[in-house]
């Protein structure tokens, strides 16, 4: 009986271990899940960056105050200085547009040629968090990842280093789901190659 009951204790024990195990995963599998985060913006919200942008005032502000609103180009992660060139070619596409079509800030800085430059700003918040079950997601079964933040863009036009337009845009609420199923899991992508060739 003594042997017996050796055995028992022997085959319980890693069983045991096993199911403790087995109910860890299944309790937090969406933990081990990865996740990114990309945030490349002075600003904590989209409508915070919208408010330093409007905040500007077309004949007024100046480089000082673009400073003091956060919005400096030598500092600022993916902002673009902007030639008297690059003015042309973004906003004199073709020769379609004429000058009543332009705002008048515009106008005055493309006609002071070496004296207009700009600032094109590009700001955003984004996380993209993998969720769903995790043997599948590890297993390449199917993929769930949700994405979401904010992005925002500008465009700033100065002429000797005062404000003559700016405008923005963006996306205030980003939420995208995306889905990929894969039948073969880790066999999906080595599927094609055991094609023959002829």
């Amino acid at each position: 009986m003594s042997g017996h009951r050796r055995s028992i204790l022997y085959v319980g024990g890693p069983v045991r271990w096993l199911c403790l195990a087995g109910v860890f995963f299944l309790a937090g599998c969406s933990s081990f899940l990865p996740h990114s985060q990309n945030d490349n913006s002075p600003f904590s919200t989209f409508a915070d960056a919208q408010h330093a942008v409007a905040s500007l005032v077309p004949m007024h502000s100046d480089m000082e105050t673009l400073k003091t609103l956060g919005i400096d180009p030598l500092k600022l992660a993916n902002a673009k200085l902007l030639t008297h060139a690059d003015v042309v070619r973004l906003f004199v596409p073709s020769s379609i547009l004429e000058k009543p079509d332009l705002d008048p800030g515009i106008v005055a800085c493309l006609e002071a040629r070496d004296r207009c430059h700009g600032i094109e700003l590009n700001a955003s918040h984004i996380t993209a968090v993998r969720t769903g079950n995790f043997f599948a997601d590890f297993f390449n079964f199917s993929r769930h990842t949700e994405t979401s933040g904010w992005r925002f863009n500008a465009v700033i036009l100065l002429m000797d280093d005062v404000v003559v337009y700016r405008n923005w845009g963006g996306q205030p609420t980003v939420n995208e789901s995306d889905v990929k199923t894969n039948p073969l899991g880790p066999l999906q992508d080595i599927g094609p190659s055991t094609v023959p060739l002829k």
